[in-house]
């Protein structure tokens, strides 16, 4: 329970600071869901970027340490609003440190959306990452995660 108030304290932290909106540089945060821990992200141009995430799963009865990393490509005017709501997806790698049993690495997909206030360095997203196991064996997961970034200038 105190690491989950540990992390919605940071979550409010990085939403709670004031300066601009950014579509560039480098953003660290917390996502929460499966697994939960550590995000980043780290845009190329306006619409690529490459996000990774350094997490803990709680969900299984064999709690594991993740590890993962895509290249996404957004799609800023998919969604027709007055926010700033750019669709994304992409394609990337995860490794899975299972606690007393065999670790896994897979190949995964992503897509989210994500919403990128204009007054703040942040943004705020849902992701959806099936992860398709290829060592030791092959097996399909399913990573699910909400989060916020700060973007550092």
């Amino acid at each position: 329970m105190k690491k989950v108030i540990l992390l919605v304290s940071m979550v409010l932290f990085f939403c709670s600071v004031k300066s601009y909106s950014q579509e560039k540089g480098f953003g660290l945060g917390v996502m929460i869901g499966e697994p939960t821990g550590i995000s980043g992200k780290y845009w190329l141009n306006e619409t690529n970027a490459l996000d990774f995430g350094l997490a803990y799963s709680f969900v299984h009865d064999k709690s594991a340490v993740s590890l993962h990393g895509d290249y996404l490509f957004h799609l800023p005017h998919l969604i027709k609003s007055e926010l700033n709501l750019p669709f994304y997806y992409g394609f990337g790698g995860r490794i899975h440190f299972n606690n007393n049993s065999k670790s896994t690495i897979g190949a995964r997909g992503v897509a989210g959306i994500m919403w990128i206030p204009n007054s703040l360095p942040i943004d705020t997203f849902f992701e959806i990452a099936p992860v398709f196991n290829l060592f030791p064996e092959t097996s399909l997961q399913l990573d699910l995660a909400i989060g916020c970034r700060y973007y550092f200038k």
